[in-house]
């Protein structure tokens, strides 16, 4: 049977020139490691969504990403955490939003979906659910990195001198999130963020939001979206991509593409990463690049940051 994975690291891509080579090669070999995290669990034939989480904990846990360590900073100078997951089998889903301890929040969402009666927990309720259950916790300043410190700096300095309007993608956002397709037919989407930089307090994007930010139906499509979530949230966007195959008869690529410029027509950044019911991966953005990946049918990785797209080994 066929399987499939694609991973998408946020299309809030810096230029090539702020960041270090050293930087980039870290940021390809996370994404590397991300895919073969996912694929070692499909090629066994294990279920999709245990590969989606699979993937999303070794971005959550890389600090090239904004989710988990490494993720945005809000307006008060510490992080608010979002995560979803979504089973196309069952239509089954669990999110967390605004937690501030979890280590995984990737894992705290499937926790919801199977342990509780809830798709979504919150805040100190989320943190306090996770630990219950056993997921590890950390204190907040754990998800601190220099460069998001650096980014939130730099967002305060905009709006004070009113020039928040030509912040970068990379200044203000990004996500990471995974599709998949496993051996039995099944589609599993999971998504996971720390927002925008000098995001309100409390404030919830698209990514915990089942069918604007992720979205997994079997026959039809998974889908896992990056970008300024509330545009996504008022478009369902994520949704949107599988309503279009589904019942307009569209492909993924057409689906897919006419999200993105819908999107776009927003004037934002936007980007996803889907997979559809043969396993074949696509990622449109419309932004100078988006941390990407998917594994070829012969089993080869693909990477890419910007435009282009690079081979890296097998998975």
């Amino acid at each position: 049977m066929t399987i499939g994975i694609g991973i998408h690291g946020g299309c809030g891509t810096p230029d090539v020139s702020l960041l270090s080579a050293a930087d980039w090669a870290e940021a390809r070999a996370h994404l590397a490691e991300s895919l073969r995290a996912a694929w070692r669990v499909l090629a066994k034939g294990g279920p999709a969504l245990d590969a989606v989480e699979a993937a999303v904990v070794v971005m959550e846990e890389s600090p090239q990403f904004n989710a988990g360590t490494g993720a945005a900073l809000n307006a008060e100078g510490y992080h608010e955490l979002d995560a979803s997951i979504m089973d196309g089998r069952t239509l089954a889903a669990g999110a967390v939003c605004a937690v501030q301890r979890i280590r995984n929040p990737v894992r705290a969402a499937r926790a919801v979906m199977e342990k509780s009666p809830s798709v979504l927990i919150a805040g100190d309720a989320a943190d306090e659910f996770a630990a219950a259950v056993g997921l590890e916790i950390v204190p907040n300043s754990h998800f601190t990195t220099e460069r998001r410190v650096a980014a939130l700096a730099s967002l305060k300095r905009r709006g004070a001198d009113g020039t928040i309007k030509l912040a970068t993608e990379a200044e203000k956002h990004g996500t990471v999130g995974a599709v998949a397709l496993d051996a039995a037919g099944n589609l599993a989407a999971a998504t996971s963020t720390g927002g925008f930089n000098n995001k309100p307090v409390g404030r919830i994007g698209d990514t915990p939001i089942v069918g604007a930010g992720t979205y997994a139906k079997n026959g039809v499509c998974a889908v896992s979206c990056t970008g300024q979530g509330e545009i996504f949230i008022r478009r369902v966007a994520a949704y949107d991509a599988a309503a279009r195959m589904q019942y307009a008869g569209q492909g993924l690529d057409q689906a897919t593409d006419e999200l993105i410029a819908a999107l776009g027509s927003h004037g934002i950044g936007a980007g996803l990463v889907a997979i559809d019911a043969r396993g074949r991966v696509v990622a449109p953005f419309n932004t100078i690049g988006m941390f990407r990946g998917w594994v070829t049918a012969e089993g080869e990785i693909v990477v890419g940051t910007h435009k282009d797209e690079i081979r890296v080994g097998r998975a």
